[in-house]
């Protein structure tokens, strides 16, 4: 097995780490920017948000969705080539399935997110599809 990384290979992990990053920043942009929507910090106060009850189970899912693209930042730079492209892979269609569902009725501004999110993650999709490994 050879251990020695082309600069191919880490070329690509950097971009998908980049693409990561970007879609983790937009994630946390679209969601403090609910803020000011106006009657959305009663609506947390309260514990109902969108019609929707706040409850510890919904937090964690929250928290496992966003932990999601933050997790694979580091690991696109350590996995192996396999593990790394079945990652990506993987990672970025269920953030995809995770923006399209949790946006059934969007705003304009959350329209724009999501856009911008779903162009990130069909490119990292795109990157981890088409990347081989290379033999230095």
């Amino acid at each position: 097995m050879n251990t020695t990384l082309t600069m191919n290979d880490l070329d690509k992990r950097a971009k998908l780490s980049s693409l990561w990053v970007f879609v983790f920043l937009n994630m946390i942009f679209r969601d403090l920017h609910e803020f000011g929507r106006p009657g959305f910090l009663e609506e947390v106060m309260s514990g109902v948000v969108g019609g929707v009850q706040v409850t510890e189970g919904l937090m964690l899912v929250g928290g496992i969705m966003i932990a999601v693209p933050l997790l694979i930042i580091p690991l696109t730079q350590f996995l192996t080539f396999k593990a790394n492209r079945r990652a990506n892979l993987f990672m970025g269609g269920l953030m995809i399935v995770n923006i399209i569902g949790t946006n059934m009725v969007p705003d304009l501004d959350n329209i724009f997110f999501a856009v911008i999110e779903i162009a990130a993650l069909l490119l990292i999709l795109r990157l981890a599809w088409n990347w081989k490994e290379d033999t230095a």
